[in-house]
């Protein structure tokens, strides 16, 4: 990415619509998750503790987003997992803006803001970016069979 765009984050606001149905849109495309129930996630997590939805743009585009969740769907068919308390999930780069290095800078960014908040360690689990999260300091906590996905479960200390 050029040194020239400007990154800006923010966190997408339960009252803001245009960003909750972008986020809505971009998963639905992409993981076919309906957009309404992005939408609702969205705005009952933001009273949760500890939760929250980020918005990237790239010179005032939006561009990428991702989530802390307490609550992730691999805790529905695993529910071993709930003992981890944070989740890094639904990360997301419109697909003109990938190979930028955006979702690295995106993770990174919710990382810290995490561990403002206080949380010391946050867990994911993915099927297609393992090599991403290793390169941004992950660690494989298990590896499962889910259906046809062969899921990696990381973690990384904060």
């Amino acid at each position: 990415m050029s040194q020239t765009r400007e990154v800006k984050y923010q966190i997408v606001a339960p009252y803001d619509e245009k960003n909750l149905r972008l986020v809505g849109d971009w998963y639905f495309a992409e993981w076919n998750i309906p957009q309404e129930k992005t939408i609702e996630k969205i705005r009952d997590f933001w009273e949760a503790d500890l939760q929250f939805q980020e918005m990237m743009s790239v010179d005032d585009i939006p561009v990428s987003t991702a989530g802390l969740y307490t609550h992730v769907s691999l805790l529905d068919k695993e529910p071993r997992f709930k003992i981890h308390k944070h989740w890094l999930a639904l990360v997301y780069t419109a697909p003109e803006w990938r190979r930028q290095g955006l979702g690295g800078l995106l993770c990174n960014h919710i990382e810290t803001r995490a561990r403002a908040l206080g949380v010391n360690e946050i867990h994911l689990f993915t099927d297609t970016a393992e090599s991403l999260y290793t390169q941004l300091g992950w660690s494989q906590l298990e590896r499962l069979q889910l259906g046809n996905r062969n899921i990696v479960v990381m973690r990384k200390d904060l």
